[in-house]
């Protein structure tokens, strides 16, 4: 078998991932909710909110345009923030 030409990482561990991390928390943030006040609006635990601004958690983009809704965020604009 052929070694690997490079490594992949995770992208959860990634700067990319991280960065989305924070404009969710700063979306979050300027929509003046707490972790708990937006996870009571998405009908989920306290911690669904704590992992995926965490990063310990990845969310779908199904989930993310919910998560959008909440916050009053456009998701076209947060993504595009990221670029």
């Amino acid at each position: 078998m052929a070694p690997r030409a490079r490594k992949l990482t995770k992208s959860v561990h990634s700067d990319a991932q991280r960065a989305f991390c924070e404009a969710m928390i700063a979306a979050r943030k300027k929509a003046g909710l707490t972790q708990y006040q937006l996870a009571e609006k998405l009908k989920r635990p306290q911690s669904f909110v704590a992992k995926y601004e965490g990063g310990e958690r990845r969310v779908d983009v199904v989930e993310f345009i919910e998560i959008c809704r909440m916050l009053d965020t456009d998701p076209t604009k947060l993504v595009r923030s990221l670029i």
